[in-house]
């Protein structure tokens, strides 16, 4: 079964190197502009991981982590946090609102396959 991953992220070019990445790595990919936006896949609809920038516009990804783990439907699926931040009190702040990994950017698409792959096969 092909996995989903819904990328969100303001960033136009982020979007599409990271779609470019993961639909060459077999993936199906939804793509979402902020938190809002991203929301209206998370309806039901299968999801295997989500990859969210940390800062965006209307809805930022930690506000978009704590809505997904309030849906019974995603408690458990993965979220990384794809951003700039490297602060460790960042970090700790998107591991409290439920996120599984964090990837500071720049990143290297080996490493960013590698994650997405052992977090989608576990």
């Amino acid at each position: 079964m092909e996995k989903t991953i819904l990328i969100v992220d303001d960033s136009e070019s982020i979007r599409e190197v990271v779609s470019f990445t993961l639909e060459n790595a077999g993936y199906k990919v939804l793509v979402g502009i902020d938190g809002v936006d991203a929301l209206q896949f998370l309806n039901g609809s299968h999801i295997d991981l989500v990859l969210t920038d940390f800062h965006m516009p209307n809805m930022d990804g930690i506000s978009l982590i704590k809505e997904i783990r309030a849906k019974t439907d995603y408690q458990y699926t993965p979220i990384l946090l794809l951003t700039t931040e490297s602060q460790a009190a960042k970090k700790e702040e998107a591991k409290a609102a439920g996120a599984t990994g964090w990837i500071v950017k720049p990143f290297v698409q080996d490493k960013l396959l590698a994650v997405v792959q052992k977090l989608i096969r576990s």
